[in-house]
């Protein structure tokens, strides 16, 4: 006969014999046996851990779904309304041809709004590679503006598109509105728009991009080595520094440094190829290079390994 042995807390069921020896669970038949001795201690123990099981036709498939799908906490009502399939059988209508099994409850449409805009800004977010975290900030940013109502006659995709733009800058990650742009069908004009009314409702801010949030990601992409991404790297915070390059932005400064760092290299990247990846025109780079170029020896690092002397150097 099993004992229990009763301390300060909740009552423990232990082998009588055996009080030391970790009773073995057996889940099928619901018992808790004693391993010394085989004494069922136990029996009927509920199991309380996930059921995971197949509930399809198909047995071969691997389907371990138990209620649905993951509660959203972003819709109004958690996401768990059950829906009711149409029914093929000649049981699931009555005698005038209706269903019998009706939605009572649907989806709201501003849940069925969100819902459509979170699958937006999902897809855009894979087109650009961008990490879990960035999308859960932009929908919550999604969230606020739809519920607040302060952007009525802006469209949806606008609205996702400039929430996605801030929570990159927002999470150290920024993409240049023709980044954006170019995962989206909304223009850039447009994304610039709602990006200006968005901070003002929200209230929020955004900090100021830098030469140094683009600089990795472009020198990456054009296949250049670390040496010349850290010339590159130098020669923009110099140029800022020396107030050499006033007005210009950010990514056209970038642009200008690497190429000014690649034709010093043996890794030599044209205007054009430059301009594909940052997304700003030759004339632009050239206009921010002629700017940085009388200033040129003062501006790479001192331990650099030059294959093109400055003096060298394209004067464009």
């Amino acid at each position: 006969m099993a004992s229990t042995s009763r301390g300060d807390s909740l009552p423990k069921v232990q082998c009588p014999n055996h009080p030391d020896a970790l009773l073995v669970e057996d889940y099928r038949a619901g018992d808790m046996i004693c391993p010394e001795c085989g004494l069922v201690v136990g029996d009927r123990v509920i199991d309380v851990g996930s059921e995971w099981r197949t509930f399809t036709n198909e047995k071969a498939t691997k389907d371990p779904s138990r209620v649905g799908d993951a509660q959203n906490p972003l819709l109004n009502g958690g996401d768990l309304t059950t829906m009711i399939s149409k029914g093929t059988g000649a049981a699931s209508f009555d005698e005038f041809g209706n269903s019998k099994y009706q939605n009572r409850r649907t989806m709201s449409s501003s849940d069925r709004a969100m819902l459509n805009a979170f699958k937006e800004i999902s897809t855009m977010a894979d087109r650009i590679n961008l990490p879990r975290n960035i999308i859960d900030r932009t929908n919550n940013l999604f969230k606020q503006v739809y519920e607040q109502k302060s952007l009525k006659g802006r469209s949806n995709d606008a609205i996702a598109s400039a929430c996605l733009y801030i929570a990159c800058r927002q999470e150290g990650v920024p993409r240049t509105f023709k980044e954006i742009c170019a995962v989206s069908r909304i223009s850039k004009k447009e994304i610039g728009r709602c990006f200006k009314l968005i901070l003002k409702a929200l209230e929020t801010s955004v900090d100021l991009i830098t030469t140094g949030d683009f600089m990795s990601r472009f020198c990456s992409n054009l296949g250049l080595p670390k040496q010349v991404q850290m010339a590159a790297t130098y020669i923009a915070r110099k140029a800022v520094e020396l107030d050499l390059v006033p007005g210009r932005s950010p990514i056209s400064v970038a642009a200008a440094a690497i190429y000014m760092a690649s034709q010093a290299s043996a890794e030599k990247k044209t205007q054009k190829e430059i301009g594909d990846i940052a997304g700003v025109a030759d004339v632009t780079i050239r206009q921010s290079y002629r700017l940085i170029y009388p200033k040129a020896a003062d501006l790479f690092p001192p331990d650099f390994k030059f294959d093109t002397p400055v003096d060298k150097l394209p004067q464009l």
